[in-house]
């Protein structure tokens, strides 16, 4: 009789990451006895170029290992990779790479002859990991931006394909307004995306249009009047899509709008424009919901209304005994 998953046992998993996520590495870590830290001394030499050292490398023989990366950044992808490439080469049982956020996501495609599809570049980067003794690196990551993405990856790497949605499932249930709530889509990708899992709630659509130079949001199916509305995407960059969504999703009545995503990337702190700065500002998001996949944002936003981050230390711990 097959045995069932809690039955079975359990992997030993030897748990690297990058210093930006030491917060997450540790969450992870406390989900199950079954995960141990593990440390890597990130050192640079006078010119800037890496000087690393893992430590304890010779007892992973046979070990389940796994690392916990972060590519805020292309300055610190080079670095990581140095030791991504090492860790499988040292007869390791199987080696797990978990990159919470594909950075390259959004840039996926070549409209005009000269376009660099990085996220192409990127995914063979990471395709030429090498096998370790036990076969090809697992590649764990959550809410990729374009679903085709899954087939950039080469036979090298099993790439597992997560998603935060089931977090912020668990949140708006527990939300005094729970049966008022209604999920709404700043366009027709995210509704693609994302509304399988949460066909249980009411649903909106909006849609975006050119006009002139412009691009308008206009609500293109559903009704928000007198609902708790929640905008749901993967990922926000400036945040100007949420920010006109929520206009559009008030003036058709909604009682007031949240928003969640996966990864709050957030750059040049475009966060500030959804901060409550003080009791008199007007709160256009009542909530705004984010992951840690992106670490560094998260420090920015930590204590600061109306953001809370749902965090992906359960799900990852889970993942890392697939």
């Amino acid at each position: 009789m097959a045995l069932s998953q809690s039955q079975t046992k359990k992997k030993q998993v030897h748990l690297f990451y990058y210093p930006e996520c030491e917060d997450l590495a540790r969450n992870v870590a406390a989900q199950s006895d079954n995960i141990t830290l593990q440390t890597i001394k990130w050192r640079n030499f006078d010119d800037g170029f890496p000087n690393i050292y893992i430590n304890d490398a010779q007892d992973l023989r046979g070990q389940h290992v796994a690392f916990l990366a972060s590519f805020s950044s292309t300055g610190v992808i080079f670095e990581q990779l140095s030791v991504i490439y090492l860790l499988p080469r040292l007869f390791v049982a199987s080696f797990t790479l978990v990159l919470p956020f594909f950075p390259t996501g959004s840039f996926e495609r070549m409209e005009d002859e000269g376009d660099v599809a990085t996220a192409f570049t990127l995914s063979r980067m990471l395709t030429n990991i090498p096998i370790s003794r036990g076969g090809p690196t697992s590649l764990v990551i959550y809410d990729i931006h374009a679903l085709q993405e899954r087939f950039y990856f080469g036979d090298h790497v099993l790439p597992l394909f997560e998603t935060g949605i089931p977090l912020l499932k668990q949140c708006l249930h527990e939300l005094p307004d729970a049966d008022n709530i209604v999920v709404a889509f700043p366009d027709d990708g995210a509704w693609k995306r994302f509304h399988k899992l949460l066909d249980h709630f009411p649903m909106v659509v909006c849609t975006k249009v050119r006009e002139g130079d412009k691009r308008i949001v206009r609500l293109k199916e559903g009704n928000p009047a007198g609902c708790h509305v929640v905008i749901v995407d993967d990922l926000v960059q400036s945040g100007g899509t949420l920010i006109e969504c929520q206009k559009v999703l008030a003036a058709h009545g909604a009682a007031k709008v949240s928003a969640y995503v996966t990864h709050g990337v957030f750059p040049k702190r475009s966060w500030e424009r959804f901060t409550h700065k003080d009791e008199g500002s007007e709160k256009a998001f009542a909530y705004f919901w984010i992951t840690d996949s992106c670490p560094l944002t998260v420090k920015a936003i930590a204590d600061r209304a109306p953001f809370q981050v749902l965090s992906l230390a359960g799900s990852i711990a889970d993942a890392l005994q697939t």
